[in-house]
């Protein structure tokens, strides 16, 4: 049997994490963005055979997506749009945590509450880049473009999809819908 449990976070309570994801940002700035990308990595290469509560092992893959956004070479996620996607990863790259994550049950329980939060403000990124690799899984290309990686009908069919997901990411992120408290 399992037990559920909610957890609201208060104006005070988004602040704080404001802060610790702005002082992870601040420090992040004087790394590469392959360095944070790496760091990102490594942290879920570590967690990846751990035991953890379904809670936190939903939100790591979210954080996988997050990766495979800014490394997929046919997405090309836009410069100030991998960066909030940078700043989101930020948090991450740093060794100290609020909750030290060896603490049994709750040391990625920050971990946790944070991917949560940038999932929400980056969720139109996220859902773009899900339809986009639903696109390219599942859609036949055109006659005569070939599904092999390089060739330029299939960069021409991909670009076009591409550029029409990323201006509706855009639109919906310009439309208001959710907060924007962490990402800059």
């Amino acid at each position: 049997m399992g037990l559920r449990i909610t957890i609201d976070l208060d104006d005070d309570d988004l602040k704080h994490f404001r802060l610790i994801m702005q002082a992870a940002q601040k420090s992040a700035r004087r790394c590469q963005p392959e360095a944070i990308v790496a760091s990102a990595e490594a942290q879920l290469a570590e967690l990846r055979d751990a035991t953890l509560p379904g809670f936190v092992r939903e939100r790591l893959a979210k954080l996988q997506s997050m990766i495979a956004m800014l490394t997929d070479h046919e997405w090309r996620l836009p410069q100030r749009d991998a960066t909030r996607v940078l700043n989101a990863l930020a948090y991450f790259t740093e060794p100290e945590d609020l909750i030290p994550d060896h603490i049994p049950a709750i040391g990625l329980l920050d971990d946790a509450i944070m991917i949560e939060l940038v999932i929400r403000e980056l969720r139109h990124e996220l859902d773009a880049y899900a339809d986009f690799c639903d696109f390219r899984r599942s859609s036949p290309p055109r006659k005569g473009v070939k599904r092999h990686a390089g060739t330029p009908a299939r960069e021409t069919w991909l670009e076009t999809r591409r550029k029409a997901l990323l201006d509706r990411m855009r639109r919906r992120r310009r439309s208001g819908q959710g907060p924007r408290n962490l990402l800059t």
